[in-house]
């Protein structure tokens, strides 16, 4: 009996969730190389829910290659498995997320219950419909630095590897229908463990009306199959097709590549955990005679607070996520508790890069922490970034964004020195990787339409003129604004202000916005001028040149 899912890597005294999965796997005394698994049927676009398998196994890799293991990570892309439905969106090779209506979309109609790896790419790039999601899957891990050997069922089966372990399924026929009869209903007498496929329509039949182990051959007719709500119709053949010309279901094929690959821990979505992982381990056990690995569940991922999904269309990429992140922030995502749900929210991305920020600043001794936050830091944070230096600048990103409401590079720099964000004795990498946090905090405020998709004029001031009443009234708001008080003390003094002078509020209000966008509309005027550096908005609203 393998360890249970939901309680590897959680408590103990470690404060990283994958020291505790490494002393797990090591407690079996595992011969190197260790094996690390992850795995997915090409269903859609590729998002962050799917590279969450990734994840997980890189930083457990990484915890054991830190204690001196030798570790194999790879992913299975299990592009053997039948197309059930038809997605709602694609992607190409450079990230552009496409609507069925742009392509092709017959390519994947037309082939419903053939093998991913059968069916033509539909955006015309790769060998397959299978090969394009795996390629975007390996490309979104190159992406983040996470080496990983990605491995096809498709070819594992036209290469044999699948060949011993199907035999031996087949052989023990009987006992395979026991065991998966307690985890799926209508296991008839008559069930056989294999998924033909057929010569004439190419699709995976359940149909198998005879089986000659000796001779490795399985007799079948292509019959209708009921795939969720709708039924993919058969064509009638009737044939005889050998190990490699079909697969196994998914309840034995998984136990099976255990087998085949070797792997010693597999991380997986609570939808297996209650489903598919207790049928894996009593198949592995009682079926195939061999230990399964140790296992761990996750949480799934939501984004914005919906779930991810790729027939849904509510999905977000690795490549979109690096439009608006750096690579490390990313990686500490992943670093959180497995077990807890986690949304990624675009709109809220600063909250996260603030957090990554302190993690950092906790790794090299910059700010206290808790003694669990402080073990996370020295442990996680060189596996997050490629080379821990401390002398990199961090920009904080909702100010990097006020720098992005400018496109003068050499103003940007200026401004983030003025205000201290930049050291006088920073490296020349180091401002070049600070600078860089701009272009993604200014496409965050344009991706979010947020309070920072503005144009600052700063350069110079815009060609606005006011009566003496406001004029004042602006003076008065500005010597506020330079003592120093926060963005919601600075609201509050704009409506007393304009209730002192007698000014119509809207019109004060109006006043800002034209000093600082020559626009009459604009974010939250106090919090937003907070987030200024304060001499700016001082000489501005005194209307100084």
């Amino acid at each position: 009996m393998a360890e249970d899912p939901y309680e590897v890597g959680r408590g103990g005294s470690r404060a990283f969730w994958a020291d505790s999965v490494a002393d797990a796997i090591e407690a079996r005394d595992p011969d190197d190389p260790i094996v690390i698994k992850g795995g997915v049927s090409p269903s859609g676009v590729p998002h962050i829910g799917h590279f969450n398998e990734i994840m997980r196994g890189y930083y457990v890799a990484e915890a054991l290659r830190d204690r001196g293991h030798e570790v194999q990570q790879v992913f299975t892309a299990d592009d053997k498995d039948r197309l059930r439905a038809v997605p709602r969106q694609l992607a190409d090779l450079d990230w552009n997320v496409v609507g069925l209506g742009e392509v092709d979309a017959g390519a994947l109609g037309r082939n419903l219950g053939k093998p991913y790896t059968d069916i033509p790419d539909p955006l015309g790039c790769c060998d397959s419909y299978g090969a394009h999601f795996t390629t975007l899957l390996r490309k979104s891990a190159e992406l983040v630095g996470v080496d990983v050997e990605f491995v096809s069922n498709t070819e594992l089966y036209a290469d044999g590897e699948f060949e011993a372990v199907t035999r031996r399924v087949l052989e023990r026929a009987g006992r395979a229908r026991e065991v998966l009869a307690e985890y799926q209903n209508k296991v008839g007498d008559d069930y056989v463990p294999f998924l033909p496929q057929c010569a004439e329509c190419g699709k995976l039949t359940e149909g198998v009306t005879a089986v000659d182990v000796d001779a490795g051959e399985i007799e079948y007719v292509c019959e209708d199959v009921e795939a969720g709500d709708q039924t993919i119709e058969g064509c009638g053949h009737e044939g005889t097709a050998s190990l490699r010309e079909g697969k196994l279901p998914w309840r034995f094929e998984w136990p099976a590549q255990w087998e085949i690959l070797g792997v010693d821990f597999e991380p997986f979505g609570k939808d297996h955990a209650e489903g598919s992982w207790p049928s894996g381990e009593d198949v592995a056990e009682n079926v195939l005679d061999i230990q399964p690995p140790v296992p761990m569940v996750y949480e799934w991922f939501t984004l914005d607070g919906e779930p991810l999904s790729s027939s849904s269309g509510n999905v977000i990429t690795v490549d979109e996520v690096l439009d608006i992140l750096e690579p490390e922030v990313f990686k500490y995502f992943f670093v959180k508790n497995p077990r807890k749900q986690r949304d990624f929210s675009v709109e809220n991305v600063d909250q996260l890069v603030d957090e990554f920020d302190r993690f950092e600043r906790r790794y090299f001794g910059e700010t206290d922490g808790s003694d669990d936050e402080l073990e996370l830091a020295e442990q996680a944070y060189p596996m997050v970034v490629d080379e821990p230096q401390e002398q990199r600048v961090r920009i904080p990103y909702t100010f990097a964004a006020v720098l992005g409401m400018t496109d003068d590079p050499a103003l940007r720099e200026q401004i983030a020195r003025k205000e201290g964000h930049i050291p006088d004795d920073a490296p020349e990498w180091a401002v070049e990787q600070a600078l860089a946090r701009v272009e993604r905090a200014q496409e965050w405020a344009s991706l979010t339409n947020n309070e920072f998709n503005y144009e600052l004029k700063r350069a110079e001031m815009p060609d606005v003129s006011f009566d003496d009443e406001t004029a004042a009234a602006l003076d008065e708001l500005a010597d506020f604004i330079a003592e120093g008080h926060d963005g919601e003390a600075i609201q509050s003094e704009i409506y007393e202000t304009a209730k002192r002078n007698d000014i119509d509020i809207g019109e004060f209000f109006s006043a800002g916005y034209r000093l600082l966008f020559d626009d009459t509309e604009g974010p939250q005027l106090g919090t937003f001028i907070a987030k200024l550096d304060r001499e700016f908005v001082v000489e501005r609203f005194r209307q100084n040149e």
